[in-house]
């Protein structure tokens, strides 16, 4: 396995780091609403205000016109009558012309220079008959100027122009602008605040999770992640973490196979090796010499039997599952016992087989065969002299049940639990010197669990054990014959 140190991993740029450009993305986003914020409001503020001053100055023009409405013409009594009657409307300037523009009265003409010809833009266009109002901001103040023409009968004989400065309303602009300012200034520096202090956060547990992605491609299975909160890099932390241990679990088991594997081929290895030097550095008769030679043939064989059980299991760990089809059980297990039937000769032991023709299974041939195969040779290998070998099948509600029993010694209640775990022998020494590695189980539960079924184990009635496959229930043979 290769491996990487950990000064391989190297963090992002922080100009790059997408936390620093989602934290950039909202400042931006926040500093221009508040920008927006701070354009609009004032001028919807002066905006408003603007509307009520114009109101307001419209309504003082009108009532001192409504004092000129039956007159025919403007003279300077009259005139003096009428605004004094107004004199409370608090306006800067009052200045009334007549229909010719000249001044007739001036509230803050105090030299009495009368007869002037006035020529404000509000007075020309108030004289043609439109009112005019024009209001400015300036120096602190609002100020607003008007003009309304006098009507009197269908005539216009003059006209009104007021003058006013509010710098209470100004105030109150400046005051509200300069409040929105200092509030989004406050905001804004509270957004940078947060953003930089989420980024820090999630800088930094991502940064953990960065080392230990580099930690564990290095080949550290161990490193783990703290599993806090229930956002996505929480949910992110677990996932690494299930994998972590997923991991770890299968370099354990790989580093277990790997060294029982060597064990095991180095046990008939080194006994080749002692037959051979004996033979070579030895003279001996030729029944010695034959006797040596077929425990090297033994061994040899045994090797055989071994890397072919290795190799299946290579295959049953790398390559995916063949396409599973509809298979009669019965022609299956004949052909087992078949091929078993002179092992059991040599051991005395009978086999035997109670399977109706019916039973159907849906499996991979090849998987059937080689897990009854198995389970038979076993009951065999470790059974009694003179004892007996059922491979029994039959249907149970939703499951077709696959038993295979013997009469051997049985299984300890200790060492159930761990029968189907690779290389792993209940009497290691009768195992050896059956030829078993302890892998032929093993291949029996792969093969079983990728076919949808169970396999589990009893003590047999009378002594001996019982393995129990359980597969879905299928079609009958009829069905399957379609």
């Amino acid at each position: 396995m290769g491996t990487i140190s950990k000064s391989e991993y190297r963090p992002p740029h922080p100009f790059r780091s997408s936390q620093l450009r989602y934290a950039a993305a909202c400042v931006l986003i926040t500093s221009t609403v508040l920008l927006f914020l701070n354009f609009s409001a004032p001028i919807m503020i002066r905006r408003l205000t603007y509307t009520a001053q114009r109101n307001a100055i419209l309504d003082k023009a009108q009532l001192i016109v409504s004092a000129f409405t039956n007159s025919e013409e403007l003279d300077e009594e009259t005139v003096r009558e009428a605004t004094l009657s107004v004199h409370d409307l608090h306006t800067a300037r009052v200045v009334v012309t007549n229909a010719g523009g000249r001044c007739i009265y001036d509230s803050l003409d105090s030299a009495g220079n009368r007869n002037r010809l006035i020529l404000y833009p509000e007075v020309t266009t108030a004289l043609e008959g439109s009112d005019a109002v024009y209001i400015r901001y300036e120096n602190g103040m609002i100020i607003t100027k008007a003009a309304m023409p006098i009507v009197s009968y269908n005539r216009i004989i003059g006209s009104v122009y007021l003058l006013e400065r509010d710098a209470d309303q100004a105030a109150l602009i400046d005051g509200l602008q300069q409040m929105i300012f200092w509030i989004s200034v406050c905001l804004e520096l509270l957004v940078i605040i947060i953003s930089i202090l989420f980024s820090v956060i999630f800088s930094r547990r991502m940064g953990d999770l960065f080392v230990s992605v580099g930690k564990l491609h290095g080949g550290d299975y161990s490193v783990r992640l703290p599993e806090r909160g229930n956002d996505e890099v929480s949910r992110l932390c677990q996932a690494f973490n299930k994998l972590a241990q997923r991991l770890d679990q299968s370099e354990r088991v790989r580093k277990q196979f790997v060294s029982n594997a060597s064990h095991e081929l180095k046990t008939p290895l080194a006994s080749i090796k002692l037959l051979t030097d004996s033979i070579l550095q030895n003279d001996m008769d030729q029944d010695t010499m034959r006797e040596f030679v077929a425990d090297v043939g033994n061994e040899a064989d045994r090797l055989t039997r071994l890397t072919a059980k290795l190799l299946e299991l290579t295959r049953l760990d790398s390559q995916p599952s063949e396409e599973r089809e509809l298979v009669i059980v019965r022609p299956v297990a004949d052909r087992v016992l078949r091929m078993l039937t002179p092992v059991a000769r040599r051991q005395e032991i009978r086999l035997r087989l109670e399977c109706p023709e019916d039973i159907v299974v849906l499996v991979t041939a090849d998987d059937l065969y080689q897990i009854l195969f198995n389970l038979v040779e076993n009951g065999i290998k470790y059974n009694t002299s003179g004892g007996e070998v059922l491979l029994r099948a039959s249907f149970v509600p939703d499951s077709v049940i696959i038993s295979v029993e013997d009469t051997g010694l049985g299984i300890p209640e200790s060492e159930k639990p761990h029968i189907f775990e690779r290389f792993y022998r209940v009497d290691k020494a009768r195992s050896r010197k059956a030829g078993g590695a302890g892998l032929g189980l093993s291949i029996v539960s792969d093969m079983v669990a990728r076919n949808d079924g169970s396999v589990t184990v009893t003590d047999r009635e009378g002594g001996g054990s019982c393995f129990r496959l359980s597969f879905p229930q299928n079609p009958t043979r009829e069905e399957a014959k379609k």
